[in-house]
């Protein structure tokens, strides 16, 4: 079941533009954590879950303000506010939750979460949107965010990277 729902949340939301692949990077932006958050709904940690996701959007969206007009944060098509990289740092925090909470016993799928995370990081290279280290950046703090578990609702916290073979 969790499988039929996270492929579902993948599905919604390609948006029509110019590049297929810049697409795929914009709709794995909002399905990997939208299949997530119908994960963490079905496993009753939606309240970690959603403090989790809005640190992370937080974070992302504090360090492209403070950072702007540095050139770190310049885009290659020369606009500002590039860094980090938001579309990947969302991409990988739903991964990393997928990976690490739903899909524990399913390393395969876990791979594929990541690996759909990664192509998002690399379609923003791609489309000029950032640079490889912007990416980076995005897909840290996703990843961290992702992984963590602050134990909202449970008894403690933890991090959890998932993907055991």
């Amino acid at each position: 079941m969790k499988i039929v729902a996270t492929i579902c949340a993948l599905g919604l939301g390609f948006p029509a533009a110019a590049d297929p692949f810049e697409s795929f990077g914009t709709a794995m932006k909002y399905g990997l954590p939208l299949a997530a958050a119908v994960c963490a709904v079905d496993q009753d940690r939606a309240e970690d879950f959603a403090v989790r996701g809005i640190l992370q959007a937080g974070i992302v969206l504090a360090t492209k303000r403070y950072f702007d007009g540095k050139p770190i944060s310049r885009r290659p098509t020369g606009a500002g506010e590039g860094f980090p990289s938001g579309h990947t740092a969302a991409a990988f925090f739903g991964a990393s939750d997928l990976a690490g909470k739903c899909f524990e016993d399913q390393p395969e799928a876990g791979a594929m979460a990541y690996g759909a995370a990664g192509l998002t990081g690399y379609s923003r290279i791609h489309a000029g949107e950032h640079t490889p280290q912007q990416v980076w950046t995005g897909a840290l703090i996703g990843f961290s965010f992702g992984a963590a578990d602050f134990g909202i609702g449970t008894d403690g916290a933890s991090f959890s990277v998932g993907m055991k073979f």
